[in-house]
């Protein structure tokens, strides 16, 4: 007799076909060499499907289905869950202090956009050609080579070396802000000396960039009372989450589940 790969799971007596748990087990990937935490993941999920669905038909909640899209309604079964939720799930209402509170210990977090005048000169590579990366790196550390010992040649090895259009004004970017450009370049924005050329290449997914930082304006924190509607949805959101775990754990622990432990599951 051949052991199943997967002990056969039920949920208050309905059981979890292995059907089922490898169609849900997409919307789950896991690390290399892990096979089995997607599994695993995918029959938590439907675990607690089946518990909120078992609630909801003792409770005798059918209400009808609400447009989630234009031209797309909920299914049945979506539509109980959110209403078994709506009717259980009473988070308290946002404390001001707590907001004030927020606000006060992470005033970075609500700073206005920081603004940057950088030039660049770019050796272009796509990610996935790690040749033509290699070639790119060597090439762009040479340049920087060249420029930490003749920095005013920046302009003009921008306009012979860069492979981005910024190179017919220098290497000049103009005036960026906070979201402008990809994360990897505008964290070395953030760090590189003003005036100066930044000491290494810095690598994104366009290729290599040598950088220099003309000028840089830390934005200002905003005012509480700007930044609270931003706070209180955030801290509604956070309380929300938190009350419908809580309602959740009880009614998995009043559930009766075979053959997997949800709890055991990260």
């Amino acid at each position: 007799m051949t052991t199943p790969l997967f002990p056969e799971i039920t949920v208050n007596g309905t059981p979890l076909s292995a059907a089922e748990i490898a169609a849900e087990a997409q919307n789950h990937p896991a690390p290399a060499g892990k096979p089995g935490l997607a599994w695993r993941r995918a029959a938590r999920a439907l675990t607690i499907r089946r518990v909120l669905l078992d609630e909801a038909e003792r409770l005798g909640l059918h209400p009808a289905p609400e447009e989630v899209a234009p031209g797309k309604l909920e299914t049945p079964e979506e539509a109980q869950i959110r209403e078994l939720l709506a009717q259980n799930v009473q988070p308290g209402p946002v404390d001001e202090a707590a907001l004030r509170r927020a606000y006060a210990d992470n005033p970075d977090a609500y700073r206005a956009p920081t603004l940057f005048q950088p030039a660049h000169i770019l050796f272009a590579a796509p990610p996935e050609d790690r040749q033509a990366r290699a070639a790119a790196k060597i090439r762009g550390a040479a340049v920087l080579d060249t420029l930490r010992a003749s920095p005013r040649r920046f302009a003009a090895l921008a306009r012979e070396e860069s492979a981005c259009s910024s190179r017919d004004a220098g290497g000049q970017l103009g005036q960026l802000s906070s979201g402008d450009t990809v994360p990897e370049f505008e964290a070395a924005m953030e760090t590189a000396p003003l005036g100066d050329i930044h000491e290494t290449l810095v690598e994104t997914r366009y290729g290599f960039h040598i950088l220099r930082m003309d000028a840089r304006a830390r934005g200002e924190v905003l005012p509480f009372d700007t930044v609270r509607p931003r706070l209180a949805e955030a801290c509604e959101k956070a309380m929300w989450a938190s009350a419908a775990s809580a309602y959740l754990a009880e009614l998995m622990d009043r559930a009766e589940i075979a053959g997997f432990d949800p709890r055991a599951v990260a």
